[in-house]
């Protein structure tokens, strides 16, 4: 008989109708750690002039409905499971807003969610909580139409509160001057009490504009990694960065960005304004930026709480082990043997350094259809630059080189890429090539099947580390497996040996 195929899971979208885009993300399942395989944005600027004339602008209307139109048949054509739309504050506070919802309505097929401040707040704070492991700081969103403000500790959220602070709502109401957005920022968060617990935690900026921020400094500063999740810069250095882009953008010195698109270059300024001042009032210890926000929170309140408090890490890497390695289950079974080989090493280990060491466990094997010679490296730039979140960069890189030196060996002499390196502390290198030394073990013993490890344990006596290989397994063993063993023992300050029972 034919192999029973699984069941593929819906995929899902959100239309997002914002105050500056209109965007469509579909994602390959409703999961705890989302995966998104399409995404497109129109910048149609719909809340444009909703601070001076309470109206979205009629040629933002129509390019926002051709849009729509177009997420539609996209909708259709990949045979999405299900679609869920929203819409922000340009929407809601547009007087005619109900009159481009309703047409939206009919264009989409389904109903559109308008967005309360408040609730739009917490969807923003959701998203961040599934995407940042243990959040905690206050989430900031900036849209083109309002700015949403909102603590978060883990999974647990305040009311929050929102202003009329987007970068389009403060362009339209100072007239383009930045000096009069600047005494609007500044009355408008004077009394934002939200701010006042922020400090010496983390500010987390969301939505577009920041990112472009983000981007901009990114390129800037030469950082190695162009993953935007979880980019974060000291406060004092993000402070110093917006001021002078503030100045720049003064003297028109930001005009025609690459990194930038040209409708969103205009309101960079504005986005650095308020960070500024949000700096200034909170004084928050780093600035982390986001990219899981509203839609992403939207489709996580969805999820059975069961799921919501599982690790976003780990479920990812468990899909992509299910995805790209020889065998889900010898994976699993590594978890386990490399935790029997801290606790008889004595290896001390962190909560968070435990959850790394999982993830690279799930990850030590995907790289097995790449070219031998390039297995390193190739798996390397997937981990490192993959599309997962609850992780932060250092984590990454940690995770990445785990599985490099799994692949390239542990020397010193095969080395690892200097700019992904100083992305970590040396402490986290070593432990990295500890852990590559115990996968290039553990996989030489078993050929990554299922069933070996569990048949082979560790034992100790002083400085004499030793691995036991049950009778039913004794075949296994060779000088390679030997001498790779003596060099893993060798890096945790023991003499290793191997043992037939």
């Amino acid at each position: 008989m034919p192999a029973r195929r699984r069941k593929r899971a819906l995929s899902v979208a959100v239309i997002d109708i914002g105050s500056n885009s209109v965007r469509l993300v579909v994602y390959e399942s409703m999961a705890r750690s989302l995966v998104s395989i399409f995404n497109e944005k129109t910048l149609c600027g719909l809340g444009r002039e909703v601070q001076t004339t309470g109206l979205l602008a009629p040629d933002a209307i129509s390019k926002a409905l051709t849009s729509l139109r177009r997420f539609r048949a996209l909708c259709r054509v990949m045979k999405v499971g299900r679609v869920y739309a929203i819409a922000t504050a340009a929407c809601r506070d547009a007087t005619n807003g109900p009159e481009f919802i309703a047409r939206a309505q009919r264009i989409c097929g389904v109903k559109i969610e308008v967005l309360p401040g408040k609730r739009e707040a917490r969807l923003s704070a959701l998203g961040v909580a599934s995407g940042v492991y243990q959040p905690d700081g206050i989430v900031g969103d900036l849209g083109g139409g309002s700015l949403e403000l909102i603590d978060v500790r883990g999974n647990r959220l305040t009311h929050g509160v929102t202003l009329p602070l987007g970068s389009l709502a403060l362009q339209d109401a100072s007239q383009r001057s930045p000096k009069k957005a600047e005494r609007i920022v500044k009355t408008a968060l004077a009394s934002v009490a939200e701010l006042k617990a922020g400090e010496d935690r983390n500010f987390y900026a969301v939505g577009g504009t920041w990112r472009a921020l983000a981007r901009i400094h990114i390129i800037q500063s030469g950082y190695p990694l162009h993953v935007m999740h979880g980019y974060a810069i000291p406060a004092a250095d993000a402070l110093a960065f917006v001021r002078r882009l503030r100045r720049l953008a003064t003297a028109n010195i930001l005009a025609n960005i690459d990194a930038v698109a040209d409708a969103r270059q205009p309101l960079l300024v504005y986005a650095a304004l308020v960070l500024e001042h949000i700096i200034r009032i909170a004084k928050p210890k780093a600035i982390v930026f986001s990219t899981y926000g509203v839609r992403e929170g939207l489709l996580h309140e969805m999820l059975p709480e069961k799921e919501r408090t599982k690790d976003g890490l780990i479920c990812a890497a468990q899909t992509l082990n299910e995805l790209l390695s020889r065998s889900s289950h010898h994976a699993e079974e590594l978890i386990g043997w490399t935790d029997r080989f801290v606790r008889i090493a004595k290896l001390k280990e962190t909560p968070d350094e435990r959850r790394l060491r999982h993830a690279a466990c799930l990850l030590s094997d995907i790289g097995w259809r790449v070219h031998p010679d390039y297995r390193g490296e190739q798996t390397l730039n997937l981990i490192c630059n993959g599309n997962f979140g609850a992780i932060t960069h250092p984590g990454r890189a940690f995770v990445a080189l785990s599985v490099f030196y799994r692949y390239a060996g542990v020397r010193e002499e095969n080395g690892s890429p200097p700019l992904i390196r100083a992305l970590v502390t040396p402490a986290m290198i070593e432990r990295a090539r500890i852990l590559g030394a115990a996968f290039r073990v553990a996989h030489l013993i078993s050929a990554a099947r299922p069933g070996v490890l569990p048949a082979t344990h560790f034992r100790t006596n002083g400085r004499k580390l030793t691995l036991v290989f049950e009778h039913r397994m004794v075949d296994l063993v060779a000088d390679r497996v030997g001498s790779r063993f003596k060099q893993l023992a060798r890096l945790v300050g023991r003499s290793g040996t191997i043992v037939r029972r």
